[in-house]
């Protein structure tokens, strides 16, 4: 509530207080009789100074003010009024200059406004000045459209829309970049957004104003707010000028669905919206007949009825064979029979030892089993599924056997072959089972299924020995080598292998139709051939590879196929690599294929 003015070190205090009509803080202050810039209300001694003051000058008031900007310092009669007197009347002038005698004049919780009367119960509503407010906002949106307009209407921008290329569709990134790449068009955009800036802070303060003025009003002012235009939005709207004007109205492009939204009065608005050229399943190119329909197709995917669709490579049984009828328990009761359904024959060879023969197991023992397909069958691959060895043991031997085993998988020097992990990363183990015969013989069988299975070409078995001792705990067993044994005179027994045999299945493999595959690399028989041999080729690799015995990558048997069944020099195996990791790269979800060499 306003108070007469004290004095204080000889000086008057000033009096603040917000006057009708004005837009900001405003200052009563007694500055004598002598009055400059006088308005003068009737015929009191009652004058007031207008000028313009600024905010800073109330630092205690201006955050809870109404947003006035003009000031004004009161003089007058109130200086020889009886002290009683004084008081009354500056709530007066208050409620007089601030309220025009509408209302009372109350600041309360740093806050100051009129309570009105009941004659006037809108005295706190300046109607006129939102009024012209409104006017101006509605004026800034019409410049603000006609800004835009202009743009749109600009040579730049038109002669930016007729360079477009129209033979496909346009995505955002490739209208981002074309965009990019008009400068003349970028200055004259470089110029809207200027403009359109400056309008845009003008209607901001316009519409801070509003709410402040409006803040005790029964009625809000109607507020249009503008909306920046982005770059993002002139880049969607180069989409819909370009497939959705039909009959001389603009929809809105959906890049997600190729279709427009039309404007509800319009029925239709969408053109002809091209096909989407780009990698994996999109268009190579456009049909030169429809440009919605695809006229190519990139690799790795077909043309159907308009559209690319992935390739599914021709089976691959015409040249390699890989699957069996059998399923695991079928293949694990035949093992454990050594049925003969599932035996295959190949060649004992060793140098170290002989079957049915008893021998000093003191010294590592070399066997292979080989089945030199090169030479006798060479329309066949195989499959190991397991194998079994019958090991016999002299009575009261201290000897344990120890098998490593390295599978050959297409032939070649043993160099090329790799070590069966045998009870590693939950790869099988052998099982040993007593025979019934008066001799320690015992059946070892490893069975691999159809989980581990894999090619072979020879199999090499190692042969070592151990010498079991009863450990330091109860039922715990320590192992020696034997020539670490402290006692060479001792006799530690003798073992004989009465039986190898390794069981599995042949599979149809034709190297001349594979070589045929390969030829067409380089002599496409018609437009597409190659791609289709690269997708017969890149399959086959696959499902070769996939047999590699578990690891941090899978080994390259493909490469050893096409070495020693195939018969290539390593320059040609390279080439051929190189080619599907290139055409690979090119595929749908393609990703990085690494695998361990194994032949040279």
């Amino acid at each position: 509530m306003g108070v007469f003015p004290r004095e204080i070190d000889g000086q008057l205090e000033p009096i603040r207080v917000p006057i009708k009509g004005a837009t900001s803080l405003q200052s009563l202050t007694r500055v004598g009789w002598k009055c400059g810039n006088v308005w003068r209300r009737k015929e009191a001694a009652l004058c007031f100074v207008i000028r313009k003051t600024s905010p800073q000058a109330f630092p205690d008031y201006w955050p809870t003010a109404l947003a006035w900007q003009a000031g004004a310092q009161l003089s007058g009669l109130q200086v020889i009024l009886p002290e009683y007197l004084r008081k009354r009347f500056v709530q007066a002038a208050l409620s007089y200059i601030g309220c025009n005698s509408e209302g009372e004049f109350v600041c309360k919780n740093n806050d100051c406004w009129c309570q009105c009367s009941s004659k006037f119960p809108e005295c706190n509503c300046p109607y006129m000045d939102l009024k012209a407010l409104e006017e101006n906002l509605m004026q800034l949106k019409e410049t603000w459209t006609a800004s835009n307009k202009e743009f749109e209407d600009s040579e730049e921008f038109k002669l930016f829309m007729k360079r477009l290329p129209t033979f496909y569709a346009l995505n955002i990134s490739a209208v981002q970049h074309l965009w990019k790449m008009d400068l003349n068009l970028q200055h004259r955009y470089k110029q809207l957004e200027t403009s359109t800036s400056q309008l845009l802070s003008k209607a901001q303060r316009i519409i801070n104003r509003l709410f402040s003025l409006s803040k005790r009003c029964r009625m809000q002012p109607e507020i249009t707010v503008l909306k920046e235009r982005s770059v993002n939005y002139w880049w969607r709207y180069i989409q819909s000028i370009l497939y959705c004007s039909e009959n001389n109205h603009i929809g809105t492009f959906s890049e997600v669905t190729k279709s427009c939204s039309c404007p509800y009065d319009q029925l239709n608005c969408q053109g002809v919206i091209p096909c989407t050229v780009g990698d994996g399943s999109f268009c190579a190119s456009c049909s030169y007949d429809n440009r919605t329909r695809c006229g190519n197709c990139n690799p790795g995917y077909m043309l159907s009825q308009g559209i690319c669709k992935p390739e599914v490579p021709d089976s691959t049984e015409h040249y390699i064979g890989f699957e069996t009828d059998l399923q695991d328990l079928e293949l694990k009761y035949l093992l454990q029979k050594r049925d003969s359904r599932i035996a295959v024959h190949a060649i004992f060879i060793s140098n170290d030892m002989r079957l049915n023969n008893w021998f000093d197991p003191s010294w590592r023992k070399r066997m292979l089993l080989t089945l030199k397909s090169n030479k006798y069958k060479s329309n066949l691959v195989h499959m190991l599924l397991g194998m079994s060895m019958q090991i016999c043991l002299t009575k009261n031997s201290t000897l344990e056997p120890v098998l490593s085993v390295y599978i050959n998988p297409f032939g070649g020097s043993h160099s090329e072959s790799w070590y069966m992990p045998i009870n590693q990363n939950s790869y099988p183990d052998w099982e040993r089972t007593k025979m019934d015969i008066p001799l320690d013989c015992f059946n070892w069988t490893l069975t691999l299924g159809n989980k581990w299975k894999t090619f072979f070409e020879t199999v090499h078995i190692y042969l070592r020995s151990r010498i079991r001792s009863p450990g330091f705990h109860a039922n715990s067993s320590v192992y020696y080598e034997p020539l670490e044994f402290l006692d060479p005179a001792r006799n530690l027994g003798y073992m004989k292998i009465n039986n190898v045999q390794v069981f599995g299945y042949s599979m149809h493999f034709d190297p001349e139709a594979i070589q045929d595959l390969i030829l067409q690399l380089d002599y496409p028989y018609t437009q597409g051939s190659q791609d289709s041999a690269l997708q017969q080729l890149l399959e086959i690799r696959d499902r070769v590879n996939r047999l590699s015995p578990p690891g941090q990558q899978q080994l390259d048997l493909f490469s050893c196929l096409l070495r020693h069944r195939l018969k290539l020099s390593t320059s040609e195996v390279m080439r051929i690599l190189n080619d599907l990791q290139t055409f690979n790269t090119k595929l749908p979800n393609s990703v990085e294929y690494e695998t361990t060499k194994l032949c040279t």
